[in-house]
């Protein structure tokens, strides 16, 4: 199941930079994608309409273009968005929504890159040292440690979490020292000590256990 998230995942990001410039994908964020979530929960699909576009999305999207006879792609670009609204798609306003998809799309470049401890390359990861790779290659300079990383950006709530966002947890030893990027729909991206670059669930038993906040950085 967890293989074939990551692959809708990689499905739903890996477009040419034209064809995504017109179109809202994974990574985008905002009161217009809530909408769109909001009609999606109307017509039926399991979504929580929190403004982030994740991979829930990405696939209710696939299956609503399916279901339209329209091309499936994950992504909604003019004909999906007014065969959703019933109105002409805006122009879209990519600011630092730009930044975050960049940000989870270089992060899903190195899904399956082992764990190692005190790693900072796509040899090899810990952590917060992917996590100051990935934020790195967006133009972003983040301390080094998972402890350090939790004192920048601007703490916020779960209910408050969009992609691109950081999770924060307590695990090996007190206070935060653990650490991943948020993708959306409850999901994060990190490096797990056991599986390397993998995706998880917020919600699952270990790791809302010892989840400690969340800080905003972009």
């Amino acid at each position: 199941m967890r293989a074939l998230v990551m692959v809708m995942l990689l499905l739903s990001i890996s477009v040419s930079q034209g064809y995504a410039a017109g179109a809202y994908r994974v990574g985008d964020q905002g009161a217009e994608i809530a909408e769109l979530q909001g009609r999606l929960v109307t017509l039926g699909y399991d979504l929580i309409a929190d403004g982030a576009f994740g991979p829930a999305m990405a696939d209710a999207i696939k299956e609503f273009q399916k279901s339209q006879g329209m091309k499936v792609d994950g992504m909604i670009g003019p004909a999906t968005y007014t065969a959703l609204l019933g109105r002409e798609m805006p122009e879209i306003n990519r600011g630092m929504n730009y930044i975050a998809r960049r940000i989870i799309t270089n992060a899903m470049d190195y899904l399956g890159v082992p764990y190692v401890f005190g790693g900072t390359s796509p040899y090899g990861f810990d952590c917060s040292g992917y996590v100051q790779y990935v934020f790195a290659n967006a133009g972003i300079s983040l301390p080094r440690t998972a402890d350090v990383q939790y004192e920048v950006g601007l703490p916020i709530s779960t209910t408050e979490l969009v992609a691109g966002d950081l999770v924060f947890f307590s695990t090996y030893t007190y206070g935060a020292s653990h650490v991943g990027i948020y993708l959306g729909d409850n999901n994060f991206i990190h490096a797990s000590s056991s599986r390397g670059i993998s995706i998880d669930s917020l919600g699952s038993s270990y790791w809302s256990s010892h989840y400690i906040g969340a800080r905003r950085i972009l």
